[in-house]
């Protein structure tokens, strides 16, 4: 009798605690838009409409009376009119890549009178909401090759849409999605596939100036790197530890030959030597395929080749596909360059803000780097700073453990769904969110590339704010109404 009365007075509430919690993050990121936005010579009032600070107050104003009509919408309704919402988003960035006018880069934003409207921020919740009505579908299985290429494109389409809108830190954060298809199913395989390219790619390009005979430094490491993981793959799906070991032989054997060789005074080419040893694991992965018919060796075969035509197309790509400031963003991350006066400049700005700060910071209003403007977007993509400065190492340890046990809450709603709806949609809501914080707190420190995309309830804007806070009381919305044991 207990749990049944217990069970109707929890039926249909919302997660008080995350709603507290998005209430104080959009206190504390106003705050700190008013003191990174605060002119030392022109001062006016945090309520000023004319300050920045004033118009994130009509934005928070706006944003919980969205919050609140989304709470008063019908379940059912967010998965019915999914792929609508996903059609009509589409088109609206097929038009906003027509007409936009280009501001600071990009052709992503709407002008509409006095109010510019990013609809790139908007797809991350129709591109979730999407994804779990997929999943939602009676017998749906994710590595049916149908199924696969059909989550893929409704990823892949809209990225492709917001890169020629010149966004490309949004169209990102859409990769980001792929971490909901791995907790549906997606073989682990995968995601390994992508964290090894990202490796690649840092290798071939951070030391390619210098070169071992046929290869660069970074092209002869990529190479063991790739020799090492195909053992590892050998072991780990295949159960063969002698197999494993072989593999491994093969490529200390030729490094030894080349020692021996360098030994007795002999010409070495340690790249060629890498060459040779990386086609002895080929040739051996090929021989396995044939003799015992399992496909498992032909995938480690594909991986092999794959990776050192990645490996081999890095410097391509890097010089002649991405643009010139992209290029000295990714020098300035890795170290190859410092441009304090160019592309370095945000970041190296930010790391002295952040660490005038000290231990408990320079008090309210009391930033000297963020007074004096010296560094850029202090109010929207680098609004961590001003964090840094004011409140100190103390005060930003706290806004990121407050953000961990947001991130935390939220797999804990999404793992008690009771819908894979739910679930799913509940798991896309995490990754953007967690995608957001690393990035954004990573560029501010100086440990990955300037992409720009906003701190989650931070950063200053009315379409950042209005993409969160949708993306997130949907969710709360679908967790009220969420079946109860």
């Amino acid at each position: 009798m207990y749990r049944g009365t217990r069970e109707i007075q929890e039926k249909g509430r919302v997660d008080r605690f995350t709603a507290l919690m998005y209430l104080l993050f959009i206190v504390l990121g106003w705050l700190n838009i008013y003191a990174a936005s605060f002119d030392l010579e022109n001062a006016v009032s945090m309520f000023d409409l004319s300050g920045r600070a004033g118009m994130q107050l009509v934005w928070m104003g706006t944003s919980l009376l969205l919050a609140f009509a989304l709470l008063k919408i019908d379940t059912s309704f967010y998965e019915t009119y999914a792929f609508v919402a996903y059609i009509a988003g589409i088109a609206l960035l097929i038009i906003t890549l027509v007409v936009a006018p280009e501001i600071k880069g990009s052709r992503s934003w709407l002008v509409i009178g006095p109010v510019r409207l990013q609809p790139a921020e908007f797809m991350k919740f129709i591109i979730a909401l999407t994804l779990a009505k997929i999943f939602n579908v009676y017998n749906f299985r994710l590595m049916e090759r149908k199924n696969l290429i059909i989550v893929f494109s409704l990823i892949f389409l809209p990225l492709v849409l917001v890169i020629l809108q010149s966004e490309t830190g949004t169209a990102l954060v859409y990769l980001s999605l792929i971490f909901v298809l791995y907790r549906e199913g997606l073989p682990g395989g995968i995601l390994f596939m992508g964290v090894a390219a990202i490796l690649y790619f840092v290798l071939a390009i951070r030391f390619s100036d210098v070169q071992l005979g046929m290869l660069s430094v970074g092209e002869f490491i990529a190479v063991i790197l790739i020799i090492v993981f195909a053992a590892a793959m050998v072991w780990n799906y295949v159960k063969r530890r002698e197999t494993a070991f072989i593999i491994i032989g093969l490529g200390l054997i030729v490094l030894a030959a080349g020692w021996i060789m360098h030994f007795f005074n002999l010409p070495v080419n340690p790249g060629l030597l890498a060459l040779v040893a990386l086609g002895l694991v080929a040739v051996y992965l090929a021989y396995l395929s044939l003799r015992f018919w399992k496909k498992v060796y032909l995938y480690i075969l594909l991986f092999v080749v794959g990776s050192f035509a990645f490996v081999e197309s890095s410097e391509y790509v890097f010089n002649d596909v991405l643009q010139p400031h992209q290029q000295m963003r990714i020098k300035v991350t890795l170290g190859m360059e410092q441009d304090l006066r160019g592309s370095g400049y945000h970041v190296g700005q930010s790391k002295i803000a952040i660490g005038s700060g000290g231990m408990s910071g320079k008090g309210f209003l009391n930033g000297t780097q963020t007074k004096l403007k010296y560094v850029p977007e202090q109010d929207t993509d680098f609004i961590f700073c001003t964090i840094g400065e004011e409140w100190g190492f103390i005060g930003s340890t706290i806004i990121l453990l407050l953000f961990a046990v947001f991130i935390l809450r939220l797999i804990s709603l999404a793992e008690r769904q009771t819908t894979i709806f739910g679930r799913v949609y509940g798991y896309g809501v995490v990754s953007i969110f967690l995608f957001h914080l690393l990035v954004n707190i990573g560029m501010v420190i100086g440990i990955m590339p300037v992409i720009g995309i906003p701190l989650p309830f931070f950063s200053y804007g009315g379409s950042s704010l209005w993409g969160f806070t949708i993306l997130l009381f949907i969710f709360l919305r679908i967790d009220k109404g969420r079946k109860r044991a």
